[in-house]
């Protein structure tokens, strides 16, 4: 991969953040919120209490039913000042509610859409092709597939909203998928976030262990994913700690719901296929996010893939105590803010 000389001059403009317990990065990502909203560019917080609205729409690709969802603080209503549209999207083995809409009575907050909702962003979200609502098929639901469905998706939040470019916010294979669509569609792309994301995959545990089974998922479009393989997207980084249990347990009731079977195309693409996006085609502002215990990439692979990237908006954070899955552990509320912070960064002056 040819490097962009333009890149060192202008990492200056750089954040790179390491937390300790966010530390310092936490300050600095407060600060940056802060300063968005007294210049008025900050997704406008709603009142207090206001209840969060929600609906559901249907794409089709082909003969394929996709289900799109979305959540607000209150219904959209004529001549409203439109909202910063948020579109997040899904990893290998859950579905799109699943993975961001998940409600555990007496635990707190681990629904992603509500909490960014309340920040006051109009928040999708959709469950690819195999997955969730969807419908299922003959193809495995790979990266490309996925992309197709981003754009399916992206002109209905457009017909809805009115808007024809959103942030969008991807994890694990979703953020290859968030990535790819990113660099297939820039123009529709405002700010990437991308989480537990890997670009060439070397020397990731991880991967390597899911490549064990590529013959497999060479010739078989579905695989497993039951109660034991969901529980083990929690513990496979030796920080189980992190999680409570009874939260990887309302995830598995919810999702096993849809089948203990989906698509191995993500999983063929991430130990065959890598890798899928070209850093330099990715011209939006980019967060590179991480847990610091996820084995799915290494700090090295995704410092390669940030060091090539063209814009000088950038970020890299790296959570504390937080493995793979960083919207259910213990430090969520962490990684949250720094999200919220990018997406409501100011403009920057020339």
């Amino acid at each position: 991969m040819t490097q962009n000389p333009s890149n060192e001059k202008t990492r200056s403009r750089r954040t790179i953040l390491k937390a300790a317990g966010l530390g310092m990065g936490a300050g600095i990502l407060s600060g940056l919120s802060s300063a968005a909203q007294a210049q008025g560019v900050a997704a406008a917080a709603p009142a207090a209490g206001a209840a969060v609205w929600s609906a559901e729409y249907w794409t089709k690709k082909g003969e394929i039913n996709l289900n799109i969802y979305r959540k607000r603080v209150g219904a959209p209503a004529a001549g409203e000042k439109a909202r910063p549209v948020l579109f997040m999207v899904h990893g290998s083995s859950n579905s799109s509610r699943t993975s961001y809409d998940l409600t555990v009575p007496g635990k707190g907050e681990y629904s992603m859409m509500n909490v960014f909702a309340r920040n006051g962003f109009d928040v999708w979200t959709m469950d690819h092709e195999g997955y969730g609502y969807s419908s299922r098929s003959s193809g495995n639901s790979d990266i490309k597939s996925g992309v197709e469905d981003l754009k399916l998706a992206a002109e209905v939040v457009k017909r809805e909203t009115g808007q024809s470019r959103a942030h969008f916010f991807g994890t694990s294979s979703g953020a290859i998928r968030a990535g790819a669509y990113a660099q297939a569609q820039p123009d529709r792309v405002d700010r990437l976030v991308l989480s537990a994301f890997t670009y060439k995959g070397e020397g990731s545990p991880t991967l390597a262990d899911r490549a064990k089974q590529v013959d497999y998922y060479r010739t078989h479009n579905t695989r497993l994913r039951d109660r034991a393989m969901i529980r083990s997207i929690f513990t496979r980084d030796s920080l189980s700690s992190s999680y409570d249990p009874v939260v990887v347990e309302a995830m598995a009731d919810e999702e096993l719901k849809f089948g203990d079977q989906v698509p191995t195309g993500t999983y063929l693409d991430m130990t065959a296929n890598l890798p899928l996006v070209d850093p330099l085609k990715v011209l939006s502002p980019v967060l590179l996010i991480r847990g610091d215990h996820d084995g799915i990439a290494t700090v090295a692979d995704l410092f390669d893939f940030y060091r090539q990237l063209p814009s000088g908006d950038l970020q890299f954070v790296i959570v504390p105590q937080t493995a793979h899955n960083p919207t259910f552990g213990k430090n969520r509320f962490l990684y949250w803010h720094a999200v919220n912070a990018f997406l409501n960064m100011p403009p920057a002056v020339a």
